[in-house]
Formats: C-alpha cells, sequence, structure tokens
C-alpha cells in the first residue's frame, strides 16, 4: 500500500508539471468540464465509495482550497474527522477479543445427558450440578444449548416420562416372591421352594423348601425375610405375589407389619410376575433340568450354592451384565493368568484371576 500511495503522489506531481506548459483558457475550460462532470456523477451516485488512498490525496489537498470551495466538497471537515475517528477506533481494537469463551463438545454432552435423565431439572439446577463438577456454565448458557438440541424446557420434559422409566423407578421399591417345585429322584417326593427377589438388584433369597407349603410355613418365612433384611425392609414399598392358597392373611399382615404393601397379581396372569417367573426359568435351565436331585437336603445344599453364585458371580443383563453384589472387584485388562471354578460337579463355570 505504501508503494501505492508514492505513485499515486508521483504521478499528481506529473500532472501538475503538465499544467505549468498550458495556458489559462485551456485551464479554464477544463475546470468547466470537469465541474459539469462532477455534478453528474453526484446525481448518478450521491455517495461514492473512496478507498483510503483517494481519502489521503483529498484530505490534503483540501486544506489549499478556500472556505467556501472547501464546505461544497466531497471531503468536508467532519468527513475528516471521521476518518480519523475510524483510524483511531482500528488502532485499539484487539482482535483476539471474541466475547465469552466457545462452550466445549463435552460441557454440551453433559448438558443434554442432565436434561434427558432428569426431567424435572430446569436450567438452574442443571447450572449448579455443573459447578460441582468443576464446569462454571451461565444459566443462560444452558438454555441456549438446550434450545439448540430441541429439548424442551422442564416444564414440558416433566410431563414425558416413558414407561421404561416409570418401572424402573418402580422397582427400586419392590419385591416378588413365587414358588417352584422340584420332584426328588430317589424319594420321588415332590419339594417345594420359596423364593423372595429383590426387583431393582435381582438379589434372590432362598427361603426355604418344605413338602407341605400350608400357609403357618409361608408365614414364618415371611418373618424371617423380614428379620434378614433388617433395615433395609424399609426401602421396600410393594411385594408381589400370586394368589396360590400357601398365601394367607396372616402372610400379608406379617409383610405389611413392615409397611409393604402387598400386590396380588390377576387370576391366572403369571407375567405379571414375571421377574420371579424369570428366575423359575433361569433356576430350571442351569440347575435342575440337569441335574438329579436326591432328596430335599440335597437340593437345599444345590440351591443354596447356586444362590451364591446367583448373587455374586453370575452376570445379569439388566444390570449391564454385573452381579447383584459382587465379590470381587473388576480385574484390570492385560492379565493372563486366569483360572476356572466349577460349580456344582463343573455344571456351572466360574472364572478369576489367579494371584500374582
Amino acid at each position: 500500500m505504501a508503494l501505492r500511495l508514492l505513485y499515486l503522489i508521483f504521478a499528481q506531481v506529473v500532472g501538475w508539471l503538465v499544467l505549468l506548459g498550458r495556458s489559462s483558457a485551456a485551464k479554464d475550460v477544463e475546470l468547466l468540464v470537469l465541474r459539469h462532470e462532477v455534478a453528474v456523477l453526484r446525481r448518478a451516485s450521491p455517495r461514492p465509495r473512496l478507498d483510503w488512498a483517494d481519502r489521503a490525496v483529498l484530505a490534503a489537498l483540501a486544506r489549499c482550497l478556500s472556505d467556501w470551495l472547501r464546505h461544497h466538497r466531497l471531503v468536508t471537515p467532519g468527513t475528516v474527522l471521521r476518518w480519523h475517528r475510524r483510524l483511531v477506533a482500528q488502532k485499539w481494537t484487539y482482535p483476539n477479543r471474541t466475547g465469552r469463551p466457545r462452550i466445549d463438545d463435552a460441557t454440551v454432552a453433559l448438558i443434554e445427558r442432565m436434561a434427558r435423565e432428569n426431567t424435572g431439572w430446569g436450567y438452574r439446577r442443571i447450572q449448579g450440578e455443573l459447578l460441582k463438577l468443576g464446569h462454571r456454565v451461565a444459566a443462560s448458557t444452558v438454555r441456549r444449548v438446550l434450545k439448540r438440541l430441541r429439548v424442551p424446557p422442564a416444564p414440558q420434559r416433566d410431563t414425558d416420562t416413558s414407561w421404561r422409566r416409570f418401572l424402573r423407578a418402580q422397582a427400586s421399591g419392590m419385591l416378588a416372591c413365587d414358588f417352584f417345585h422340584v420332584d426328588c429322584a430317589v424319594t420321588l417326593k415332590r419339594v417345594y421352594v420359596f423364593f423372595v427377589m429383590e426387583v431393582a438388584t435381582r438379589y434372590v433369597h432362598i427361603l426355604g423348601t418344605t413338602t407341605n407349603p400350608e400357609g403357618a410355613w409361608t408365614t414364618q418365612q415371611a418373618r424371617n425375610l423380614l428379620m434378614d433384611l433388617g433395615d433395609r425392609a424399609d426401602d421396600f414399598r410393594f411385594l408381589i405375589r400370586d394368589r396360590a392358597g400357601q398365601f394367607t392373611t396372616s402372610f400379608d399382615a406379617a409383610i405389611s407389619g413392615a409397611d409393604i404393601q402387598v400386590v396380588k397379581i390377576p387370576p391366572r396372569c403369571p407375567r405379571a410376575n414375571a421377574y420371579a417367573e424369570r428366575f423359575i426359568g433361569t433356576v430350571r435351565r442351569e440347575i435342575t433340568d440337569r441335574l438329579l436331585i436326591l432328596n430335599e437336603h440335597h437340593l437345599r445344599v444345590v440351591l443354596g450354592r447356586y444362590a451364591v453364585h446367583y448373587n455374586h458371580r453370575r452376570p445379569h443383563q439388566a444390570l449391564q451384565l454385573i452381579p447383584p453384589r459382587p465379590d470381587q472387584p473388576i480385574a484390570e485388562p492385560g492379565r493372563a493368568s486366569i483360572r476356572r471354578r466349577p460349580v456344582l460337579g463343573g455344571l456351572i463355570n466360574e472364572y478369576e484371576l489367579t494371584a500374582a
């Protein structure tokens, strides 16, 4: 740009030198023609666009004109002052200042996750949760992010509750109980097994076995269950059972005494007690249909060993392939020494890392 300015100054000086050799009449005629052309151009384009070189030349030459001519030019004193203010503004403008820093993608994903997993949380609540995790985000930023992601605000999100989320919330305080029977190979007796499952964790309590599941025996097993649960009994609100004759009024009274409501499934609807029925099918496929049960004592030993495997070692799909109460921490990858431990004579196998 500096070379261009020097070139324009040189061309203008040469033009002035050429004018020295011309007569006064020729100059006057040229001035009249130029004034007429300027008048025509002003009618065609009231606001001509000037580059920085034109502004510099006109600003410098305007000082040599008279006051009347200076106020009727394109370059007026107000124009020169405006150019000066613009130049000062450009000097003190910092190009690195872009306002608020851009929110990163990880924080955006976390905001969306909190909003979708907690339908009742508003912008302020999400802002507070982010602050606890070390993310300083304004509530207006949370609103802008959710609006861009087409996530509705809290009052509208809270009404959109799916059945899956509703049932999972209810499952945290539910127990499911049922009986299943096993026919012994030697005594040919039918032994009944009474169990209770914690629906949320899939933890199973094998309460007992009997050949005569009468109401008094079932009621005593319910009392034993409440003693085993202890203070944890307050975490449960409902117990699901069928309408079998073993569940008498005394059984319901024992359960209700712990502030647990007994819920009866409809007649001939085993799917209404799906969690208990699923456990019965699992026990039959993995144990009782593959093993000869000699007598009731043998059945208790087998079920006790299987309950340990089911509650502490067996992965569950509903729990992201984790046992209900794992008794060993998840091992780190990279170790190659693995030991197989047979359960019930190799009917089931468990695998664990050997000690280094």
